[in-house]
């Protein structure tokens, strides 16, 4: 790839903020980072068919940048670093593993 590890990954970590905040505000209840119910998918029991439908469609992203840190939805007050250090070190982490999978695949098709 010829863009740095480190562009990408701040690239990418900002990326899934934003797409964290922009789907829990068109789909939630209120305008938020991260929900305040525990609700991480949230859309997807809604009665209004776009919100079920769009909740669907990014249901298996949403799976993946968020689903194995859902557990920290169960404290009913956390520090707010904590949620942002927590994903900000996961989501690096898979950045890292894809800035690597994609310089692979690039080396390979060169050859």
């Amino acid at each position: 790839m010829k863009i740095s590890r480190t562009k990408f990954v701040l690239i990418f970590l900002v990326s899934a903020f934003v797409f964290q905040f922009i789907t829990n505000s068109v789909l939630g209840p209120e305008v938020r980072l991260f929900p305040a119910n525990g609700e991480w998918f949230p859309g997807a029991g809604s009665p209004t068919g776009w919100k079920r439908t769009l909740a669907a469609v990014l249901y298996p992203v949403k799976f993946v940048l968020i689903g194995p840190l859902s557990f920290l939805a169960k404290d009913p007050d956390p520090a707010p670093p904590v949620l942002l250090l927590a994903f900000a070190a996961y989501w690096a982490a898979i950045a890292f593993i894809l800035h690597y999978v994609f310089s692979k695949i690039v080396i390979r098709k060169k050859a």
